[in-house]
């Protein structure tokens, strides 16, 4: 499949604050549902046909927060997408036999515009995974500042997909401080509201049986992200995504060992949107950093393909050679005598990006398409949660490399140029911008 090189809004915005927005009621209830209940096409247009189709996808986007964070800080890498075609609408599009519109800028829709669960649980191997297991788990994600609607669209995008509600009351869905408290909670910021609802929003989309607990950093400092790591743990979360990155420093061996040195749990950790370059904590030996993916539907056995994403130059799935971090026992490339990102991948690409509900602030609330390597993070982690609880001394980063054939191998795209080339270019086996390669099943995330 070809690399979208499509034009790209810039700027990265943050408002504090702001009012939530009332969205449009959805359209044609259910229509969701069904259109998400199967990746198969119907008979009078052949899967050849659609898969051309999906190929035209062009977004134009924004990123969610801070762009370049001062040291010791980090950015989200949620990016939501403001124009064009989506993968999704060009699917549903050319199964009618008809042309897709396009998203106006800054406009959210009545209706999703980007992949559902089932998209991603087929696409993944996971359709029969995530109906049965996550029960008993809880996934975290750790994020900075608040998301006050978070609960509401948290229930909104469940019951559009015909999810079994995650509430408060029920006890599925809890929100806290870095502290634990529910009621001493951060400042309100609308970019990383968009954001936590991504986060939110794929974990319920793989691991629907799960319990979610939702902990807020009361600032993006990385001191405070990773205190935000630490309340995650001490509150029984065996499963913990952070989607978010800096550069990367001196201080991140002390970070390793203060914040993300947690035998027994799974932690993820988005790789960067912005093409080559360690980022922290993905460089951490101790988390799963996860790359990023252009998952597109195809006329192949699998009924989907996935290349490296790449936007441009400065926009892409992160990876690198880390400058700080040793290399984990398990890892073994010989190209990077240190810490290489990533370690495995998902979905990424915006273009092929999924579908997200969010109405708070005024950056376009509604159903919005995300993508950037926020998306791959707590996929990962959810594939994790429906794999089973880890050892109680094991590191989880280790599992896919014990069993590489359980894997969706990665074999073409790049992010870059880079003199040693598995550090930019996919290839058959490990390379750094999809590691491993992305989830067939549960089986390489298993100990």
């Amino acid at each position: 499949m070809r690399t979208s090189r499509s034009p790209h809004i810039s700027g990265r915005w943050r408002r504090a604050g702001s009012t939530a927005v009332a969205t449009s009621a959805l359209v044609l209830a259910g229509f969701g549902t069904a259109v998400h209940a199967t990746a198969a096409t119907p008979d009078h247009v052949s899967a050849k046909a659609v898969a051309t189709a999906v190929a035209k996808a062009h977004v134009q986007y924004q990123s969610a927060c801070d762009a370049t964070p001062k040291k010791g800080y980090a950015a989200c890498n949620a990016l939501r997408v403001t124009g064009g075609t989506t993968a999704f609408m060009e699917k549903q599009a050319a199964l009618k036999g008809m042309t897709a519109k396009t998203l106006k800028p800054n406009a959210s829709s009545a209706s999703p515009t980007g992949y559902g669960p089932s998209d991603l649980q087929d696409a993944y191997g996971l359709t029969d995974a995530s109906a049965a297991n996550g029960s008993g788990e809880t996934i975290a994600i750790v994020d900075a500042y608040d998301d006050p609607n978070a609960a509401a669209d948290l229930a909104t995008y469940r019951s559009y997909y015909g999810l079994s509600a995650c509430t408060t009351a029920n006890g599925c869905f809890k929100k806290v401080s870095q502290t634990g408290s529910t009621t001493s909670l951060p400042t309100a910021d609308s970019g990383w509201a968009g954001e936590i609802s991504l986060d939110l929003d794929m974990v319920s989309a793989i691991a629907p049986n799960a319990k979610i607990l939702l902990v807020e950093a009361s600032s993006s400092s990385m001191a405070n992200l990773g205190k935000a790591v630490n309340e995650a743990v001490t509150l029984g979360a065996k499963f913990v995504s952070n989607s978010y990155g800096g550069s990367e420093s001196s201080s991140d061996t002390s970070y390793d060992s203060s914040y993300f040195n947690h035998p027994g749990v799974a932690i993820t950790v988005s790789a960067g949107d912005e093409g080559y370059g360690a980022e922290y904590p993905a460089a951490s030996k101790y988390v799963t950093a996860v790359g990023g993916t252009k998952l597109s539907t195809s006329s192949n056995s699998r009924g989907w393909t996935e290349s490296v994403w790449k936007t441009s130059s400065t926009e892409g799935t992160g990876s690198g050679c880390s400058s700080y971090d040793a290399k984990p026992s398990w890892q073994t490339d010989t190209g990077c005598t240190k810490r290489m990102i990533a370690d495995v991948s998902a979905v990424a690409d915006p273009a092929t990006g999924v579908s997200v509900y969010d109405s708070y602030g005024s950056d376009g609330t509604g159903w919005n398409t995300y993508g950037g390597t926020s998306a791959s993070s707590p996929i990962i982690a959810s594939v994790y949660a429906l794999a089973g609880t880890p050892g109680s001394s094991d590191y989880p980063a280790q599992y896919p490399y014990e069993d590489t054939t359980a894997l969706n191998d990665v074999t073409s795209g790049n992010n870059g140029s880079c003199s040693t080339s598995y550090f930019c270019t996919a290839k058959s086996g490990y390379d750094g911008p999809t590691g491993l390669g992305t989830p067939e099943g549960l089986d390489a995330f298993t100990g």
